[in-house]
């Protein structure tokens, strides 16, 4: 019974840790998922980790505020980086609906609850589908337990060159997200470009009611072709910033940042 404050300090740290990821996290953070069944994931994850955590050496299992900040700070180190992997997706999305013409068709986005795309929202679905499929959402959670051992309960502090690195790699959705819709956004160019030279050569062809159509119909085949490319290409970005998350926890005033694409 010696034990026992310990162990209920390194499992409330823990929950806070675990938290901050379960809050961004592709897939963990959905709001599709009940919060009851978050919580309950949560304090399972905590219950089962915490008396391994507690016996690591360099942990401080101490209620405090620095503490309680500093696995607060952890956990959002996790989640944010990876929640840039939805970002990606959904930036993909919208570019491919403006290309399809359907940038006014919006739907309400379940994770963020907000309005987006509809080629935003099915990215985002397929992408998380893709996660799912290949494992990745186990990994997180590998990732989380080995972190432990990286950075012991109540030792982590924040440091200004964390939050520049998450800033620069947030620069990379944007080049990531035209890498995912490139197969797209070259059909429907050629389309456009075909189109308009038999515009040239039949000025009678009506056109406007030709283009959208078209585009649509070769847009989504190229769509469902590169498909098979999405499980390599999401899992190297995953990676990337799974990678970034580690090396962050760990990082040092002056050391090198990898964003998405990596």
């Amino acid at each position: 019974m010696g034990d026992w404050p310990q162990f209920a300090s390194a499992m409330l740290l823990t929950v806070v840790r675990v938290s901050g990821i379960v809050v961004f996290a592709p897939f963990l953070s959905s709001s599709a998922l009940p919060v009851r069944a978050k919580a309950v994931f949560v304090g399972a994850v905590a219950f089962l980790l915490a008396p391994l955590i507690a016996s690591l050496p360099g942990t401080h299992a101490e209620i405090g505020l620095g503490s309680v900040m500093g696995e607060l700070a952890v956990g959002l180190v996790y989640g944010v980086v990876l929640a840039l992997l939805n970002e990606m997706l959904l930036f993909a999305g919208e570019i491919v609906g403006l290309q399809f013409s359907f940038s006014t068709v919006n739907l309400l986005d379940p994770t963020s609850s907000i309005q987006t795309s509809l080629m935003s929202d099915l990215f985002q679905l397929l992408g998380s589908l893709t996660l799912i499929a290949a494992g990745l959402d186990r990994i997180i959670l590998a990732s989380l337990a080995r972190s432990f051992r990286v950075v012991p309960l109540g030792t982590y502090a924040l440091l200004p060159a964390t939050s520049q690195a998450i800033v620069q790699a947030a620069g990379g959705i944007f080049l990531a997200a035209v890498e995912l819709a490139a197969p797209v956004l070259a059909a429907t160019m050629l389309v456009e470009i075909a189109v308009a030279l038999l515009s040239r050569l039949s000025p009678q062809l009506p056109v406007m009611s030709l283009t959208v159509p078209l585009k649509t119909m070769v847009g989504f085949a190229v769509l469902t072709g590169s498909l098979a490319l999405w499980p390599r290409f999401i899992e190297a970005r995953f990676s990337g910033l799974l990678d970034l998350a580690e090396r962050l926890l760990q990082i040092a005033p002056g050391a090198a940042s990898v964003g998405i694409r990596g």
